[in-house]
């Protein structure tokens, strides 16, 4: 990616991030850039193709993150284990989205089939434990999305509330929690 595009998403992030999506313009964009405002249309087609491409970025980064370290040869439960730590401490990242999950899930997308096929391949780290586990019949036989959301999601939501409104996590909890969640996803 070239310097001045990744500048132009940055700035655009910042301004989503402190102003919302209501106050996000071409010209703003183009002042925290600090690039001329027809610099932006070398690298996007509107401001539509901008959201779209940094809401692309930004679970790129989220899909990376959450499979660092994970090793398809350790047991399930070491595997969900570094992907609930990874999400639980990716916003401590110092490169990490300024957005918050509630901004970022606001931003309005116009390729909808596009991004999910493009999730698919981003996550499909993720696609491919949950199918494992429910073909080794250690997992409950529910949609990945659902095991998505009651095993990892958590992890998100807890993470804001710890950052946020001083949730207070030690340690101990943290490995509770995880275990709250193993239990949620696995047959009994």
């Amino acid at each position: 990616m070239s310097n001045k595009k990744a500048q132009i998403l940055k700035a655009t992030e910042t301004i989503l991030a402190t102003s919302g999506f209501h106050g996000l313009s071409m010209q703003k964009v183009a002042n925290e850039a600090k690039v001329a405002t027809g610099t932006i249309y070398r690298y996007f087609k509107d401001r539509d193709d901008l959201l779209n491409q940094l809401h692309e970025q930004i679970l790129t980064y989220v899909a990376h993150r959450l499979e660092e370290n994970v090793d398809e040869s350790q047991p399930l439960k070491e595997q969900f284990t570094r992907m609930w730590k990874n999400l639980w401490y990716l916003p401590r990242q110092e490169d990490a989205p300024l957005l918050t999950r509630n901004q970022f899930e606001s931003l309005p997308i116009s390729h909808h089939d596009q991004l999910r096929q493009k999730k698919d391949v981003l996550f499909s780290t993720v696609h491919r434990f949950f199918n494992e586990g429910k073909q080794q019949g250690v997992f409950k036989p529910l949609p990945n999305p659902v095991l998505w959301a009651i095993g990892l999601e958590p992890s998100i939501g807890l993470t804001t509330k710890h950052l946020s409104d001083g949730l207070d996590v030690n340690d101990a909890i943290l490995e509770d929690i995880i275990n709250a969640c193993w239990d949620a996803i696995i047959l009994s």
